[in-house]
């Protein structure tokens, strides 16, 4: 089986990784070509676009920043589409909202080749250990065909329903761990403000039912300061938007996430979209010293 990979950043990059490790051949594309570089080897091929990755490739791979991103690579000049054929299978492990995956799906069945939406819950640790977990939609025995692929880059794959329905569980996902980090970085302010020292915080939390076991994954991040990016904000706060946009599309209401995608805007307008998403800690804390 051949792979493609479109999209080598901070997960990318460490995702086609393993899968190279594991022995594969894998076709590589990158809108910024000096990240395939690295991946250099004699089970790498760094192509020179999407459509060539496509025409090479077995299943495709592509792991993007925005549904903007993903639709460029796949639908732009020479992209990934022009380059399949029937019974190849793209999987797109972009966070992008359901109704955006379902598009996709359906453009892929016109086509006569195969779609997958299998969006990752795990950050950059995950990622480079082989520890991830797929979210995948879509057709049950595609799902258990790439099955192999999902092992060697994850610790375990839920098959959670048609497609789309893996965007939708991946945004349920990222707007839990988004809320908690907020609610438990506006107590850890207002304890400080009253004198309570972070440490203590922390360890009063962590273990306690009232703190997400996320908290103290972080606690290193927030107590030394080192906001360098495992899941940078500017992404947390997009997929926050994409969250609000279906609960509109759903017809429901999602008033709390809105304010708090919001707040994550102006904390990357204020120079932090490329820290960690816990650098919502550093903004809010600025703020209230000013």
């Amino acid at each position: 089986m051949k792979i493609g990979f479109i999209g080598l950043g901070i997960m990318g990059s460490r995702m086609a990784a393993n899968l190279i490790k594991a022995g594969y051949t894998v076709h590589v594309f990158n809108r910024t070509p000096e990240k395939a570089e690295v991946l250099k080897g004699d089970h790498v091929h760094i192509k020179k676009s999407p459509e060539m990755v496509a025409m090479d490739s077995d299943v495709i791979f592509t792991m993007l920043s925005t549904p903007e991103a993903v639709q460029e690579v796949a639908l732009g000049d020479e992209g990934l589409m022009n380059g399949m054929g029937k019974g190849k299978v793209w999987i797109d492990s972009s966070t992008v909202n359901p109704s955006f995956s379902r598009q996709m799906a359906e453009l892929a069945e016109q086509l006569g080749f195969n779609f997958l939406d299998a969006p990752v819950a795990g950050s950059m640790a995950p990622a480079e250990k082989g520890e991830l977990v797929f979210l995948v939609g879509g057709k049950k025995t595609i799902v258990k065909y790439c099955a192999p692929l999902f092992k060697v880059m994850g610790k375990k794959f839920i098959h959670v329903g048609d497609a789309g329905q893996g965007s939708a569980l991946k945004l349920v996902n990222n707007l839990l761990m988004g809320l908690s980090m907020y609610a438990f970085t506006e107590g850890l302010v207002l304890g400080e403000s009253l004198g309570i020292d972070k440490a203590l915080i922390f360890d009063m939390m962590e273990g306690s039912p009232i703190a997400a076991p996320m908290v103290s994954l972080k606690r290193q991040k927030i107590s030394t300061g080192d906001f360098s990016a495992e899941f940078p904000l500017q992404w947390l706060q997009k997929d926050l938007q994409l969250a609000t946009q279906t609960a509109y599309e759903q017809g429901i209401a999602l008033p709390g996430t809105n304010i708090i995608k919001e707040i994550f805007a102006l904390a990357k307008q204020a120079g932090l979209a490329d820290k960690d998403f816990t650098a919502i800690y550093q903004y809010l804390s600025k703020e209230q010293s000013q």
